[in-house]
């Protein structure tokens, strides 16, 4: 279903942006195995799209180039675990409703693809509810969710610590021209974490004073994602990718959460334009897309 499709359909809608690590230190483990973190994000202007209707009984539709791929995951999907989640703690208020996702990112992919669908789940039925929670509240939910979903729905310029529930916003982060890249080939996260050669990486210290692309560009490229070299050993393509995105003229790449998505930093959007009109042709069966992401004073 085409976008505009989905909005003349769809009485309510939410975007679910891409979330993007430009940074992820891994600092420790805590006794029941979760792994502390702490990260950089941000969002892309592209992502995936829901649409909300009342109905006579739940419904559940999909549509859009990576839609076949969630067809069998029943109730698993966090679309429906978040509906779910959400009726439980407003009772009355939550009438049957129909919900379409357009998944138009990959899955399992590093850029919080479900997670940013659980969010926007969240946000789209609370308006068609007419309803509301208090904000530790839906903090609390969101995080039962996963740890990603409470940066989901903020889906602004941040910085996560702990398991991703310690938020901070970040500002002063610019907007970046970006190519996000993928060679639609999974990663299991579990394994990269097995991996890990080191569960107590220093910490990620960004100067108070950054101001500017160049600045924070300077400073993102000396922070790491503590993820990237173990997953390269796991899909060797994330390496090529990698070096593909250097050779179109990007000025700083780093792959995104576990993996496989990497992003390339480019200087203008037309560069970043140019950049996959090439890719696409070199690599058709991988997933390239040109974006930008939001700046922390949108």
């Amino acid at each position: 279903m085409p976008e505009e499709g989905l909005a003349e359909a769809f009485g309510v809608t939410e975007e679910a942006r891409a979330k993007i690590n430009l940074a992820l230190h891994v600092t420790g483990q805590r006794a029941d195995g979760y792994h502390l973190l702490d990260m950089l994000v941000t969002f892309a202007d592209c992502g995936d799209r829901l649409g909300f209707l009342p109905s006579q009984a739940d419904t559940f539709t999909l549509s859009g180039r990576f839609g076949e791929t969630l067809a069998g995951d029943g109730g698993t999907n966090l679309v429906l675990r978040a509906r779910d989640l959400l009726r439980e703690a407003v009772g009355a208020l939550a009438f049957p409703v129909h919900i379409h996702l357009q998944k138009n990112l990959p899955i399992a992919s590093g850029i919080g693809g479900g997670s940013a669908d659980a969010a926007a789940t969240l946000r789209g039925l609370m308006r068609l509810w007419g309803m509301s929670l208090p904000a530790s509240a839906l903090a609390n939910l969101s995080l039962r969710l996963g740890a990603d979903v409470p940066m989901c729905l903020e889906s602004r310029p941040l910085i996560a610590r702990g398991i991703g529930e310690k938020i901070e916003a970040v500002p002063g982060l610019p907007a970046f021209a970006m190519v996000l890249a993928n060679p639609l080939k999974g990663v299991s996260t579990p394994e990269v974490f097995r991996r890990l050669a080191a569960k107590n990486n220093p910490a990620l210290n960004l100067a108070s004073n950054l101001a500017g692309t160049a600045d924070w560009l300077a400073a993102i490229s000396i922070a790491r994602n503590d993820l990237e070299p173990p997953a390269r050993e796991l899909v060797p393509e994330i390496s090529a990718i990698s070096a593909t995105l250097q050779a179109r003229g990007a000025l700083l790449t780093r792959m995104s959460g576990s993996g496989a998505t990497c992003f390339g930093i480019f200087a203008t959007m037309a560069a970043a334009q140019e950049a996959v009109a090439g890719l696409h042709g070199e690599r058709p069966d991988w997933y390239f897309q040109a974006t930008e992401t939001v700046s922390g004073g949108r």
